[in-house]
């Protein structure tokens, strides 16, 4: 099940892939991680999913990462009397905390929150950005808007509110349980909605109490402006185009995304480009060129993982679309521009020893014959450093720590393998070697880099680097203490 390609898949689960035949099938096309949308199924149905995709992890025995995605607080407006409206552009438009059902001219908006930080001339965009809503008066239960761009509204629309920070926790009550229940299970990753902050993410983590590494979804103006500190508090980012699309022009969305992942990329924290993708094959077994375009840039850009969200969840043709974004990263990475855009956009910070380690075992793979960079670790901190270095060799991440391993399987060209304590360097070597035959990485006439911390199975001291032969009788041959 060696993957050809460094880029990975993320998989979202939902109606149109919960079988196990089903789930099997997607990883065995491409998928490295599956996504439960926690804004779709009961618990119940979670547990279940969760269930069979250890299953597969258990009968092809390789890691599989299993990402939970937190609905966050959703914002909609109430009801109306005859289901829905059609707003006309220029006309006035009421939005308050009054329960009747809506008509033409008003409608129920049960968030409090959302009046208290409107100002005059603040924007609302309901279903989507379809409807747009300007402020002209408001106050603690109501805004008086004018409507900017006319169009329908119906029951439970969703509101987005773009130009104010809102005071909304990004996690609501419903969150709450849904992270302690799939923390229960034993997800890898929880992804955060409607962060705006980085205490979002810190309040996030309280919860989780290391039980899962969070990645925080970029979705919001506000998410963007604190992406720096927002970044420092998370383990990995999502660039979730679809909202930052409706709340931002649509034209802001690209650049954003380039320089959120360069950023990502610099401090060797993994990111997902997420959201309509492949839009086109949740009806029809063949993309768009554009949709090809963009999960290729995407790619290009250096992300760890591009995502497929309702392609795979509802779609009609879920193995399909993994097959084709699995195929399309493969030709993006043959391409010896891929090779000089990575190479140019390598950057970060590296001021630790094992920067420096990663750095040299990068280097000397790319300028001898070396096949698989192999690292131990306990935390999956060096190995994220060594996928930051986007060698052009393979990686294989050795730890004795299976939830280490699953969360890897998120990062760019990890292969991870689980493996016995070691004690001793030259032991460390051996299962390297044997990890890279068993895989395929390389024969016994090849050399591996191989890097580890001395003292073992302590994170974060990691200070050794050696080229070392694939075949054991020479490793212990050279070495034979």
């Amino acid at each position: 099940m060696r993957r050809l390609r460094n880029v990975k898949i993320v998989a979202t689960l939902g109606p149109a892939s919960n079988d196990y035949a089903t789930i099997r099938a997607l990883f065995e096309a491409g998928a490295d991680v599956f996504r439960l949308n926690m804004s779709h199924g009961s618990h119940a149905e979670i547990t279940e999913r969760h269930a069979m995709i250890r299953q597969v992890e258990r009968d092809l025995e390789r890691p599989i990462a299993i990402l939970a995605d937190l609905q966050g607080p959703k914002l909609r407006v109430g009801v109306f009397a005859e289901g829905e409206v059609e707003l006309e552009e220029g006309a006035g438009f009421r939005l308050d905390l009054d329960e009747a059902p809506g008509d033409a001219r008003r409608v129920h908006l049960p968030h409090p929150e959302i009046f208290a930080a409107l100002e005059v001339g603040a924007t609302l965009l309901v279903n989507d950005g379809k409807v747009r809503l300007k402020v002209r008066e408001c106050g603690a239960d109501f805004a008086e808007c004018e409507v900017a761009v006319g169009g329908t509204i119906s029951n439970r629309k969703g509101v987005n509110v773009p130009d104010v920070l809102l005071p909304l926790a990004a996690l609501s009550e419903k969150d709450r349980e849904d992270l302690e229940h799939v923390c229960a299970l034993g997800v890898d990753w929880l992804a955060l909605s409607f962060v705006q902050r980085a205490a979002d993410v810190e309040e996030a983590r309280e919860l989780v109490q290391g039980r899962a590494a969070i990645m925080s979804k970029i979705e919001k103006p506000a998410g963007v402006k604190a992406f720096n500190e927002i970044l420092d508090a998370s383990d990995g980012i999502m660039v979730a185009r679809g909202d930052l699309g409706v709340e931002l022009p649509v034209q802001n969305v690209p650049p954003i995304q380039k320089r959120l992942v360069r950023r990502c990329r610099a401090v060797a924290k993994p990111v997902i480009v997420a959201t309509q993708m492949l839009e086109s094959m949740i009806e029809s077994p063949v993309p768009t060129r554009a949709e090809v375009s963009d999960v290729a840039t995407a790619i290009y850009e250096g992300a760890d993982a591009v995502m497929l969200s309702a392609e795979s969840a509802a779609g009609s043709y879920p193995v399909e679309a993994v097959t084709t974004m699995h195929n399309v990263a493969l030709e993006v990475e043959i391409d010896p521009t891929y090779r000089e855009v990575v190479e140019a956009s390598r950057g970060g910070t590296k001021t630790s020893v094992a920067d420096a380690i990663v750095s040299a075992a990068r280097e000397i793979a790319e300028t001898t014959d070396i096949k698989v960079i192999c690292c131990f670790t306990h935390s999956g901190t060096t190995a994220a450093l060594v996928a930051r270095e986007r060698p052009a060799v393979p990686i294989i991440a050795l730890t004795p720590l299976v939830g280490t391993a699953r969360r890897l399987a998120l990062h760019w060209g990890m292969h991870c393998v689980i493996t016995g304590e070691v004690d001793r360097f030259k032991m460390a070597v051996v299962n390297a070697a044997r990890a890279a035959r068993t895989g395929g990485f390389a024969t016994e006439d090849e050399q591996i880099v191989v890097t580890a911390g001395v003292p073992f199975n302590v994170p974060g001291t990691t200070n050794i680097l050696r080229v070392a032969p694939c075949a054991e009788r020479l490793i212990y041959k050279s070495d034979p203490e």
